[in-house]
């Protein structure tokens, strides 16, 4: 419990020293005997006019244990001289803070080192205990590489350099890294002198990232990428290794400028991608591993450390969007097919679907144009409707072969999902996975077959469905329409033809044109009337000239119209 004999010896002489003194002051550290100890203080003689108490917790140690007896001598500080009661009041806790803020300040000049006890987390870095004062660690100097987690360090005691002291502002900067450095300079010149690219070093795991880990190397830390662990993926580095493992490493790449190893653990073994292209042609088909999925697609092994990857478009031949997942699983063995293999970029293009029946091959097998095929309607779009064919694929009726009559926007309204119906297949392109279907070729063009029968120049007679100052629309045979312009009604002009036609009035008129591209009817009236006019005056020549070959043909004409009987 006491202090040592030689320890108590030098307190002893500075007890003697400071009895000698002429003058004291607060804040001056003197040595004091220790006379008495009772239940709260301990009384020590300074050689004053008086003893002086003390806190007895001035006197515990961290365990609550007292650390001195009668008879040792202590450093005491003077906190004030006289409290009007004829005492003077002296701290032991003052005069370790003084004693440590001095050793701290020999630290500081001479460059040794202090102990202290990582206590806490501040802003930029961590709180040390060094003899009972605060100093501050920062982030960056807490070791030789960054630390982002510094919760494995505190409560550990290390051994720290001091690099800045303010004791007005009782400010202290301590370094870690500092001491690690210098412990390591000797061994770390030798190793960096010894590093080539292309040798293979001994390490140990230091440090575990997302993106690869770090490894000892014995003064110096190489980076061992995710990418360089292996030939095959590896989703993160913890499934390779683990700190603390031993390994060995080839050196990528040194810069020793900035003292930088890449370091590569599958460069240790060969190659496996050399030399792919003529062990696995284009076309070949095997089975592998899942070993990782995306959204884009899933990734296979084929073989220790080759992987290809199945594109979604290339993993079944009717579920264009499906997710990969919806699929396969992580770890299936699947069959494969071997599509492109870039050994330059060291890709390999898989299918899945490549090994089973193409459901649009078979349908071009059994299937022709003209054929009729019947399904459900699988979903209907803006362009038109999707059919649900044999095979699980779908083929496309357009709107514009929904109906011969209506509209596609209004004839489509007339289906819905799940609906069954027949259609025509009218093409079929394997290569582009499209087949075309009709519905109104189900039945025959009623535009054909009408303008079979009534060609250009045939009368029609017909209904009048719609009319505009313009021309109006009229309902011929079949539900087949026809348009009539106003200039084509009369020789005379008309300006608005709602004021000679109105809708279900009936009409007589001359087919004018036929378009089969656009598939319309042009109509006139006037045309009809020309051509009547023509035809009654051929036969009322022909007429009179069989009557009198002597008489005058607008006479005639004359007498023929007066006279229609």
């Amino acid at each position: 419990m006491s202090d040592t004999p030689t320890m108590q010896e030098s307190f002893a002489e500075l007890f003697e020293e400071s009895l000698g003194r002429q003058e004291m002051r607060p804040g001056e550290v003197i040595t004091a005997e220790v006379v008495r100890i009772d239940q709260n203080f301990v009384v020590v003689n300074a050689g004053l006019k008086s003893e002086s108490y003390i806190d007895l917790e001035e006197f515990l140690n961290d365990q609550g244990e007292l650390e001195v007896g009668v008879g040792d001598f202590v450093q005491v500080a003077i906190e004030q001289l006289e409290n009007g009661f004829g005492e003077t009041r002296l701290s032991r806790d003052r005069a370790k803070r003084v004693a440590a803020w001095n050793a701290l300040e020999l630290a500081l000049n001479d460059g040794s080192l202090v102990a202290g006890t990582i206590t806490g987390k501040v802003k930029g870095g961590l709180t040390v205990m060094t003899n009972g004062v605060r100093a501050f660690l920062p982030g960056s100097l807490v070791d030789m590489r960054p630390v982002k987690d510094t919760t494995p360090y505190e409560g550990k005691t290390y051994e720290f350099k001091v690099i800045k002291l303010d004791r007005k502002r009782n400010n202290v900067v301590v370094s870690r890294r500092a001491v690690l450095e210098a412990s390591v300079g000797e061994e770390r010149e030798a190793l960096l002198a010894s590093l080539k690219e292309g040798s293979v070093v001994k390490g140990v795991v230091k440090n575990i990232t997302d993106y690869g880990a770090f490894v000892d190397l014995g003064g110096i830390d190489g980076l061992l990428h995710i990418t360089d662990l292996a030939w095959r993926r590896v989703r993160h580095p913890s499934e390779v290794l683990a700190v603390g493992d031993e390994l060995q490493a080839k050196i990528l790449k040194f810069d020793q400028e900035k003292n930088r190893v890449s370091l590569g653990l599958k460069q240790l073994g060969e190659d496996p991608w050399v030399g792919i292209s003529r062990r696995y042609p284009s076309t070949t088909r095997l089975f592998g591993k899942v070993t990782n999925l995306t959204d884009y697609g899933a990734f296979v092994e084929i073989e220790q450390g080759i992987e290809g990857l199945v594109h979604v478009s290339e993993m079944d031949w009717t579920n264009k969007n499906v997710h990969p997942s919806k699929v396969v699983q992580l770890g299936d063995e699947v069959e494969v097919m071997i599509l492109e293999i870039d050994e330059d970029r060291r890709r390999i293009s898989l299918g899945m679907k490549q090994c089973a029946a193409n459901p649009w091959d078979d349908f071009s097998m059994n299937y022709k144009k003209g054929d009729r095929v019947r399904g459900a309607i699988k979903s209907i779009t803006d362009f038109g409707v999707f059919i649900g064919l044999p095979g699980g694929i779908d083929g496309l009726v357009h709107l514009s072969d929904l109906s011969w009559s209506l509209p596609g926007e209004e004839a489509i309204r007339n289906f819905k999902k799940g609906d069954e119906v027949d259609a025509v297949v009218l093409a079929i392109d394997t290569d582009k996975e499209r087949i075309s279907l009709g519905i109104k070729q189900l039945d025959g063009d009623p535009y054909t077959s009408y303008i079979a029968t009534h060609d250009k120049n045939s009368v029609v007679r017909g209904i009048v469905k719609s009319v505009d100052a313009r021309g109006a629309v009229v309902m011929l045979d079949g539900d087949m329409e026809g348009y009539l312009r106003a200039s084509e009604v009369s020789r005379d002009r008309i300006d608005d033809l709602t004021k000679v036609y109105k809708e279900g009035d009936s009409l007589e008129a001359m087919i004018i044109n036929v378009d089969r591209k656009t598939r319309s009817i042009s109509l006139s009236i006037k045309a009809k009337d020309q051509a009547e006019q023509h035809e009654a005056m051929q036969k009322f020549s022909a007429d009179s000239n069989a009557s009198s070959g002597t008489t005058n043909l607008g006479a005639l004409l004359k007498a023929k119209l007066n006279n229609p009987q």
